[in-house]
C-alpha cells in the first residue's frame, strides 16, 4: 500500500481494513509490466471514498471487487476519474483472486459489461486472461484526426496507410493511430493538460498509437492523459480494442497478435490477444502478473 495513505481517513469499514495489494500485469519474463492496485473487500466503498483510495495509491488503475452471487462486482479507478473497463487492472484482479480462492475462471459484473477473468498460480507468478466486453470500430473523423497528430507532433505522412485512424471499443473508447516506423514510435511526446481536455472532449479514455513490426507482432503506446497519467506500461483494454479493430478492418491476423508496450518507458510489458472472426465478439488479453512488495 502507498505509505502516504492513511487508511483511518476511510469511513467505509471494509476500505480501512481491506489491504490493497501491487501487482504487476503483462510483464515480462519478471521485469516491467503496468502496476495496478487491487483492493477486494466484502463490499464496495462509495465511489468518493474508491476514487480517493485510487489517488492515494497512484497507479494508472484500481480495480476494486466484491462477491455478488456467484461472480465479483467490479469497478475502476485512475487517480482523476472512474473508467468503465481497465485490462491490466483486470489481469491484476484475476491473479489475486488466483491466489485467495485458487485457480479458475472468475465472472465480473462491471458498471456496463459482464467479462471474466482467469487466473493460475505458477509460484510468484500467475498466468491470467480476461475476456474483453463486445468490441466495434469506426472510421475517425478527420478533424479528429488532425488534433490528435497536433498534440503528439505528427503529420500524416508518418501514418501507416494499411491501418486507417479508427475509435475501437473494447469496453472503453479509444482512438488508434497505426504509425509506419519504430522511431516515431518512439518519438511521441505531448503535454499533459492538452492531452487531457483532447481526450476528455472526444470521450477517449486512451490513444493507441501502434506500429506493426509484422502482422501479427505490434508496439504499442498508450498516452492516458484523460485519467492523469502520461502513459500507460500495459493496456489490455487498448489491446482488445486494436484486435477487434484489426478484424474489422480484415488484417492478416491470424486469429492472434501479440503486442509489446512500455518500452520506452523502460517497463517493457507483453500482451497477447486471441480473437476469432465474428464481427463484434469478445478478446482474449492473456499475460502474466506478479506481486509487488507493499511499500
Amino acid at each position: 500500500m502507498n505509505p502516504n495513505l492513511d487508511p483511518g481517513e476511510l469511513a467505509h469499514p471494509d476500505a480501512r481494513l481491506g489491504e490493497v495489494l501491487r501487482i504487476a500485469a503483462f510483464d515480462d519474463a519478471g521485469q516491467g509490466g503496468n502496476p495496478a492496485g487491487v483492493w477486494i473487500g466484502a463490499a464496495l466503498p462509495p465511489a468518493a471514498e474508491m476514487q480517493r483510495l485510487a489517488h492515494a495509491v497512484g497507479f494508472s488503475e484500481t480495480a476494486f471487487a466484491a462477491r455478488e452471487g456467484e461472480g465479483w462486482r467490479v469497478r475502476y479507478f485512475s487517480p482523476e476519474s472512474e473508467v468503465p473497463f481497465c485490462g491490466h487492472a483486470t489481469i491484476a484482479l484475476g491473479a489475486a483472486l488466483a491466489r485467495a480462492e485458487g485457480d479458475g475462471r472468475f465472472p465480473l459484473q462491471l458498471n456496463a459489461a459482464a467479462i471474466t477473468v482467469e487466473g493460475r498460480c505458477e509460484g510468484e507468478r500467475v498466468q491470467a486472461a480476461l475476456q474483453s466486453p463486445p468490441t466495434r470500430s469506426r472510421p475517425a473523423p478527420p478533424e479528429l484526426v488532425e488534433r490528435a497528430l497536433d498534440l503528439f507532433g505528427y503529420t500524416r505522412a508518418d501514418l501507416d496507410p494499411r491501418i486507417p485512424p479508427a475509435l475501437a471499443h473494447a469496453g472503453a473508447d479509444h482512438l488508434v493511430l497505426a504509425l509506419n516506423s519504430r522511431a516515431a514510435l518512439a518519438a511521441m511526446a505531448y503535454e499533459l493538460e492538452a492531452g487531457r481536455a483532447f481526450m476528455q472532449e472526444h470521450g477517449l479514455v486512451t490513444v493507441v498509437l501502434a506500429w506493426a513490426e509484422h502482422a501479427q507482432l505490434f508496439h504499442t503506446r498508450n498516452p492516458f492523459a484523460s485519467g492523469g497519467v502520461y502513459e500507460d506500461a500495459a493496456t489490455g483494454a487498448g489491446t482488445a480494442a486494436l484486435a477487434g479493430y484489426l478484424r474489422d478492418l480484415g488484417w492478416p491476423h491470424g486469429g492472434a497478435i501479440d503486442v509489446i508496450q512500455g518500452e520506452d518507458m523502460g517497463m517493457r510489458s507483453r500482451l497477447r490477444a486471441e480473437f476469432g472472426d465474428t464481427p463484434g465478439g469478445s478478446v482474449r488479453v492473456s499475460g502474466t502478473a506478479r506481486m509487488m512488495p507493499l511499500c
